[in-house]
């Protein structure tokens, strides 16, 4: 009996060993599990020499994986890196790469709505007017509800004006036609059917275009932006009013990479991305105020404003473009509607 109690007692030790193990393993398979980290690859339109690469790219990138707690990394590459920022939208519809920043000019054969976002020339003339356009008045959603037919999640990265920068004063309309200007989107064809020659050269060849000639002035966002790409050391006017003022950069992710994600994940990156818009128009309108001031003081830099002639002609050659996006699509038109309404409420149109 008692050599029977012992083995009895055995095998209920091994058992429990047994147990014992398994439970550990499955603790570890499941801290494995846990701590399991997804890299994406992430190609911006954004050089380094950007302000935005930094303060828009890198900052979410430290956001998202500070709040994931390293589960979800970010690996960065600047534009032209893996391919053509034109080729990004397509890059990650197709899952080539998870994630991107465009502009959303470098999708307007996939997006009706493209040229809308780009913005409209001559349209709003406050940044906060945009973003109530975006955010309270639904085309945030109606830009992510199109790419999502693309399996493309979409989020605008902020808002903020584009205004030129030129290498010579304009004071008159034949100075206007007569200039070689960067432009890309909605604004390069506005441009060209203004009178200018309008072109459109990738960021990383813009300083050097500027200084030998190619062109006369360009428009890299406003002046934080001129002064990121040390365009002011070539072109020392700076052109006002804005060409238009919109939410002209955008982060993009592939679909089936976000859904991949743990449902808390999916959450703090889309989160991260409202947030951003937020924080980084905001942000930017105050940076755009001390980079202007600076680049006066420093670079002597002159504001200049586009003679009463050069607006007249700008803003019926605007008026055009705006009924050209609408056609594009039912929801392009859906959209400007929504924009003209608004801009008759505030007294800027009149009802067409």
């Amino acid at each position: 009996m008692h050599s029977k109690l012992l083995s009895r007692l055995g095998s209920i030790t091994a058992i429990g060993a047994v147990l014992a193990a398994t439970a550990l393993l499955s603790s570890g398979s499941a801290f494995a599990q846990d701590a399991k980290t997804t890299t994406w690859r992430v190609q911006s339109h954004w050089p380094t020499a950007s302000s935005s690469y930094d303060d828009s790219l890198v900052r979410i990138k430290n956001i998202i994986e500070e709040r994931t707690e390293g589960r979800l990394k970010l690996k960065l590459y600047p534009a032209g890196a893996l391919f053509k920022a034109q080729q990004t939208f397509n890059a990650v519809k197709r899952g080539t790469i998870e994630m991107g920043t465009i502009s959303p000019a470098y999708a307007q054969n996939q997006m009706s709505l493209a040229g809308i976002a780009s913005g409209l020339p001559f349209a709003f003339r406050n940044v906060w007017e945009v973003a109530y356009f975006h955010k309270n008045l639904g085309f945030e959603d109606m830009l992510r509800e199109e790419a999502a037919e693309h399996g493309v999640y979409y989020s605008t990265d902020k808002v903020y004006p584009t205004e030129m920068v030129v290498n010579k004063p304009i004071n008159s309309y034949a100075d206007f036609k007569g200039l070689k200007i960067r432009s890309s989107g909605a604004l390069e064809t506005f441009l060209t059917k203004a009178g200018a020659s309008a072109s459109y050269i990738p960021g990383g060849e813009l300083y050097t275009a500027l200084s030998s000639g190619v062109v006369d002035g360009a428009h890299w966002g406003a002046a934080q932006g001129a002064a990121s790409m040390s365009l002011y050391e070539v072109a020392k006017y700076h052109v006002k009013p804005a060409l238009n003022i919109a939410g002209t950069d955008a982060f993009i992710i592939n679909q089936e990479a976000l859904d991949a994600l743990s449902e808390a994940d999916a959450k703090i990156v889309r989160d991260a991305l409202d947030e951003q818009f937020w924080y980084r128009t905001n942000e930017y309108l105050y940076l755009e105020r001390l980079a202007l001031s600076k680049a006066m003081a420093n670079d002597g830099v002159k504001i200049t404003t586009l003679p009463p002639e050069v607006q007249k002609k700008l803003t019926a050659v605007a008026r055009e473009s705006w009924d050209e996006m609408g056609k594009r699509s039912d929801k392009a038109g859906e959209a400007l509607d929504k924009l003209e309404n608004m801009l008759q409420q505030l007294g800027y149109i009149e009802a067409s």
